[in-house]
């Protein structure tokens, strides 16, 4: 079929052609992707480039300048309908109730774990690295924790919760480096084995439960909390319901620290292939949702952004899974190759847009007294010496 009128000016707003010569432009081997995309917008786009039904040597530029242009918007009528009918089920029912909160679990972070030991740091950090004066992956994802150790002013002997701890990297830094105790909650059962097994001997203990079974499990308030990763997953009709648990979970004197992905805008949808296949049922906030969420439960003390470092962290992500691929693909499947780059570089290419964002909160009870001093590192504040250092006032001492 001829490329339809719509699709048309949308790749011509966004300087991209089907066919063309540039990087960025898609090479379509399939016609029917176009009727496709026109009534299924993104979900066809990743489905097709999967399928095999097209290629793009800069794919994540390719996404940029499509969401720069706009192309996350409903193109028919019917692909409106769906939109409006996907509005209406998220209005009507709970997409991330608690009994809901395990299928992420399942669907993404408990697959082969060699997928993440390839493609990770050796901390096994799944979340935005800090490029600030990093020039690798490892560096930046030590900067990042250290980032968050900092700006909660742990001191040994405290306790550190860590909400969706993914494979421990927080907690083994935190302990090894500021001395404290930490306790995760994660909705993953693999990546709870996974801590258990490489840091029971550890001062770190991990439960599998939903952030809203943290009263009953953990009824004693802890000194610092930490979420890394996991606020994308709770859903604007919860987030009053995860601050109240975090406030209840905080010393009135304590200290969070909340990093997540956020939106440029308010919206009200996801992209449907990341909703289908990566996270299901999650939902990006807006600054002004945040804020909306966090009123009457917990004070912004510090807000950071440094979204363009979650390009470079993909990007970094996908270096290392490419180079691991000869020793992954007999046992994955050929198919998992394309579905694992088409998720990561067309992330990178959402952050490159600048609709994501990525931000470090540090929230406080609304009845502490003590002012809090936002706390930025500087290159002699990222060495190895200064780590040694951290967190323990005896070896600064004099």
């Amino acid at each position: 079929m001829p490329i339809p009128a719509t699709l048309q000016s949308l790749t011509a707003a966004a300087d991209v052609q089907f066919n063309g010569s540039r990087p960025w432009d898609l090479q379509v081997h399939n016609r029917d992707l176009y009727a496709a995309l026109l009534n299924h917008g993104s979900l066809a786009l990743g489905d097709g480039y999967v399928r095999g039904d097209w290629d793009c040597e800069q794919l994540e530029e390719l996404i940029a300048r499509l969401l720069q242009a706009g192309a996350n918007r409903p193109l028919s009528w019917s692909a409106q309908l769906k939109d409006l009918l996907q509005l209406g089920r998220d209005r009507l029912l709970n997409p991330q109730s608690m009994a809901r909160s395990f299928i992420v679990g399942r669907r993404h972070y408990d697959i082969d774990p060699r997928v993440y030991e390839a493609m990770l740091d050796r901390n096994m950090a799944y979340s935005c690295g800090y490029w600030r004066t990093a020039g690798d992956l490892e560096t930046a994802q030590r900067d990042k924790l250290q980032l968050v150790c900092e700006k909660l002013q742990l001191q040994p002997g405290e306790r550190l919760l860590d909400v969706g701890c993914g494979w421990g990297a927080l907690a083994r830094f935190a302990s090894d480096h500021y001395g404290v105790e930490v306790v995760g909650i994660t909705v993953s059962k693999r990546q709870a084995a996974y801590i258990r097994e490489r840091h029971g001997h550890r001062p770190i203990s991990v439960a599998v439960c939903d952030y809203r079974q943290l009263s009953t499990l953990h009824p004693e308030p802890f000194d610092k909390v930490a979420s890394i990763g996991m606020f994308e997953h709770v859903g604007r009709r919860n987030d009053r319901v995860f601050h109240r648990a975090m406030a209840s979970a905080l010393k009135r004197d304590g200290l969070m620290l909340l990093h997540t992905i956020g939106s440029a805008e308010t919206t009200h949808r996801t992209d449907a292939w990341i909703d289908r296949y990566i996270f299901p049922g999650g939902r990006l906030p807006s600054a002004s949702q945040l804020c909306q969420g966090l009123e009457g439960q917990l004070l912004i003390q510090d807000w950071e952004n440094f979204g363009p470092d979650y390009e470079k962290t993909l990007r970094a992500w996908w270096a290392n899974f490419e180079q691991a691929w000869p020793s992954l693909r007999d046992d994955i499947g050929s198919d998992f190759y394309r579905f694992w780059r088409y998720y990561l570089l067309s992330c990178a290419g959402y952050f490159r847009s600048r609709q994501g964002q990525l931000w470090q909160l540090v929230l406080t009870h609304p009845g502490r007294l003590e002012t809090y001093r936002s706390w930025r590192p500087s290159r002699t504040d990222c060495s190895t010496d200064a780590l040694q250092t951290a967190g323990n006032p005896a070896a600064t001492a004099g």
